[in-house]
């Protein structure tokens, strides 16, 4: 996946929620006392998890830039710490939202899936997260892509006299929008906004002055899409199969069986776009040798190998559901999965914020 910024690469294309639920399963329900005890167990994990991801999210902005960077030549560009956490926040915001309209529609295709107990939904918690990190995003903009110390530093009425600053307010809107429809008896309708900002950050990875920015924008724009309901959609299908382990557990493996037939085509498409893209920035002659001398090509050869470790847990969590008797069998994989997706969202958001690489 080569791109959501610049061209990142959306495959992008997160989370510990689906925790090991056969354990508990496993204990006889005529001793309450046993039931107890294991509970405390995936609380632990989960927790575990979501604090280890959070600290692999919070590392990439952070050092990422300094250790892609390293001895390249390249010159880092003020806040491109900030920048790289704002993006990332604002794609796992995304995920999330998408993900869960996504999976409910999967979910109601399966005759007898229990939608009335479906997970709660996050939808409006990423829809405040995606707004403050539009927010921030415009401040820089408003700034002169700089990193603004105090309110005097920004010229928000200049937002609207320039392209990016137009589309950083449209980005702004579309998760007010969002938090709005999440709110709503029909959350499915924030489909459209969300899908809004997705189209703003497939023009803004492509200025006009760049060689075929139409191709460019197309290619990031299927790329983002597709990598959003890969991981998105992922992560709400797991919370599904977790919540519904014990009261409809078929109606949770086949949820997973519909989301992983999509899912070999959203792969497809995230790898077709990417290597697309790749070859717009960086020419063939020139890939192999830029992938280990620019900030860009070190990032991006990251994200193909986390994107190939995400590839192995799908199929080996496909081929257990298919196997297997018990679905339970492909959770493991599957968080695995989820977990992995995650960090490759913020390394597709490291790629917004690092030097484009030099067409030789």
């Amino acid at each position: 996946m080569s791109s959501i910024q610049p061209s990142a690469d959306p495959g992008g294309e997160a989370t510990a929620d689906a925790v090991a639920a056969a354990p508990l399963a496993s204990h006889p329900a005529t001793h309450p006392a046993t039931h107890r005890a294991p509970r405390r167990r995936p609380s632990t994990a989960r927790a575990v998890a979501v604090l280890v991801l959070v600290a692999v999210a919070a590392l990439v902005p952070l050092l990422g830039p300094s250790t892609a960077l390293s001895g390249t030549g390249e010159a880092e560009a003020p806040g491109t710490a900030g920048i790289t956490f704002l993006r990332t926040v604002m794609f796992a915001a995304l995920c999330v939202q998408l993900g869960e309209v996504y999976a409910t529609r999967l979910a109601r295709r399966v005759p007898g899936a229990p939608l009335d107990s479906a997970p709660r939904s996050w939808a409006a918690y990423a829809a405040v997260a995606g707004l403050v990190a539009a927010l921030g995003l415009a401040s820089v903009v408003a700034t002169g892509n700089l990193v603004p110390h105090q309110l005097s530093d920004m010229d928000v009425g200049g937002l609207y006299a320039s392209r990016d600053g137009r589309l950083a307010l449209l980005e702004v809107n579309a998760f007010i929008v969002a938090l709005l429809c999440a709110r709503s008896r029909r959350p499915s309708g924030a489909a459209l906004p969300l899908a809004a900002v997705i189209v703003a950050e497939a023009l803004r990875a492509h200025p006009p002055a760049e060689d075929t920015p139409l191709i460019g924008t197309g290619l990031t724009l299927v790329h983002l899409t597709c990598g959003v309901l890969w991981a998105g959609g992922l992560l709400q299908v797991l919370r599904m199969l977790r919540l519904w382990r014990t009261s409809a557990p078929e109606a949770g493996a086949a949820v997973l069986g519909l989301y992983a037939r999509v899912a070999a085509v959203l792969f497809a498409a995230i790898t077709v776009t990417g290597v697309f893209s790749t070859l717009r920035r960086m020419p063939p002659s020139t890939v192999l040798d830029q992938l280990t001398d620019t900030g860009y090509g070190r990032t991006l050869l990251a994200k193909v190998l986390l994107v190939a470790v995400v590839a192995v847990l799908a199929l080996l969590a496909r081929r257990r559901l298919r196997r297997a008797t018990d679905p339970v069998s492909a959770y493991s994989p599957a968080r695995g999965e989820v977990i992995a997706l995650g960090v490759v969202v913020a390394v597709s958001a490291l790629l917004t914020a690092l030097p484009l690489p030099i067409r030789w």
